[in-house]
């Protein structure tokens, strides 16, 4: 396909996404299916295009005056993908393209964008999010959004229950892999541009070997946080596909139990082939109807939360849930956390520590949750961030986005890594 067809054919997965309320990436699948001659660097242009106008959506509006699926793309190929606007112009009058612009659309791709846009326009995020974005960053918001809003690297775990990053990073020099940040277990892929396909490092040897998982550092850091030891009984309470519990057992060196377990017995189903791979001998499952059973193994070292929460933290990778995020949703996320919260005050002993994670950057989620959790519970108290880093990765601390000394608020803007927001407290 030429990239006139590329830029009609996301015109049309967007019309989908919109019109039916979709997923992108079921949409642009459906797509796939229903146009075979379309090759696999085809599919991946027009899933880019789709996803940076989902990514920039704001933007992309605010320079063609019109918020619909075609103004949003030829928005995003001048915005985000750097085209003149005569380009745009003439591809669209191309065989299979768009077709031709109007005197507005060509007004619109020609002008200069305004310096005094909107907080939420700038950073690309819901307009109703700007109270909250603002209580966390302050003038800092629209830079943050727009971190959010840009495409993320594939970021590994080396997994040192089978090797140890400089292997890792030899196996996969080919693809420019480097060390990533924060983590001492990062290895980082750079992101592609659109007319290269994202590599598949799952079926790269190493992964067959067990050597590495798919882990943003933000994430690995979470896990690094709880400074698990050998020997210890760790609690994964929502475990999900088991990531996180992974990446505990690693640190067990097989020595301890880790006990996995979510309340939706989907999504801890791919964690069997997963400990397999990775070699983890100590990891027990407990089924999702079998709750009962936590209450009776109570007293557990280390109890780890990574809550369910909105995802903000993560719109770089999934840009359209950003915009189907609703006021009711984010009320029931703050309502699962803190369910959550104080099941997992009760399975923790005396001494030992309660991890509280989410993959967002709003405060309702984050220190707001934990400050009722402390008001609620006076035989919990935090442990400063820094002081929890020094003991369980012995490096210098970053500075949280947030500008806290207790809690550790990790963003794409101050950090290069997802949005995740990590408190640990111990049980006096």
């Amino acid at each position: 396909m030429r990239m006139a067809g590329r830029v009609a054919a996301a015109i049309e997965v967007l019309t989908d996404v919109f019109t039916h309320h979709r997923p992108a990436a079921e949409a642009l699948k459906d797509w796939g299916k229903a146009h075979r001659f379309a090759g696999s660097t085809d599919r991946h242009a027009i899933g880019t295009l789709v996803y940076d106008v989902l990514r920039r959506r704001n933007t992309a509006a605010a320079r063609m005056g019109d918020g619909r699926p075609r103004a949003l793309v030829l928005g995003a190929l001048r915005e985000v993908w750097n085209l003149p606007a005569e380009e745009i112009e003439n591809l669209c009058t191309e065989q299979h393209g768009p077709g031709v612009l109007t005197a507005g659309e060509k007004g619109a791709l020609a002008r200069e964008m305004r310096d005094d846009l909107p907080v939420h326009i700038k950073g690309d995020f819901p307009e109703w999010l700007v109270p909250s974005m603002v209580q966390v960053f302050g003038t800092r918001t629209a830079e943050e959004g727009a971190a959010l809003s840009l495409r993320a690297p594939i970021d590994l775990r080396v997994n040192t229950l089978k090797t140890d990053r400089p292997a890792l990073l030899e196996a996969l020099a080919k693809h420019g892999a480097e060390a990533g940040p924060l983590s001492p277990l990062c290895v980082r892929v750079k992101s592609s541009g659109p007319e290269t396909r994202n590599i598949n490092v799952e079926v790269e040897p190493a992964h067959g070997m067990g050597w590495f998982e798919v882990q943003d550092a933000g994430s690995q850091v979470a896990a690094l946080m709880s400074g698990v030891k050998p020997g210890e009984r760790i609690l994964d309470l929502c475990a999900g596909a088991g990531g996180k519990t992974l990446a505990l057992a690693a640190m067990l060196q097989n020595k301890g139990r880790v006990v996995a377990y979510d309340a939706d017995r989907h999504r801890l189903r791919p964690i069997f082939e997963r400990m397999t791979r990775a070699g983890a001998t100590n990891i027990e499952i407990v089924a999702a109807d079998e709750a009962v059973k936590l209450g009776q193994m109570a007293g557990f070292d280390c109890v780890l939360i990574d809550a369910p929460c909105s995802g903000s933290g993560s719109w770089r990778r999934k840009p359209d849930a950003k915009w189907r995020l609703a006021e009711i949703q984010l009320k029931q996320r703050i309502k699962e956390q803190r369910d959550v919260l104080e099941r997992g005050a009760e399975l923790v002993k005396s001494g030992g520590r309660l991890v509280y994670i989410t993959c967002s950057v709003l405060p309702e989620e984050n220190t707001a949750q934990i400050d009722g959790f402390l008001n609620r519970h006076k035989n919990f108290e935090i442990i400063p961030y820094a002081k929890q880093w020094a003991l369980a990765i012995g490096t210098e601390a970053p500075i949280s986005a947030d500008g806290s000394t207790n809690t550790l608020l990790l963003t794409p803007a101050q950090h290069g890594t997802d949005g995740f927001f990590i408190t640990v407290m111990r049980r006096t």
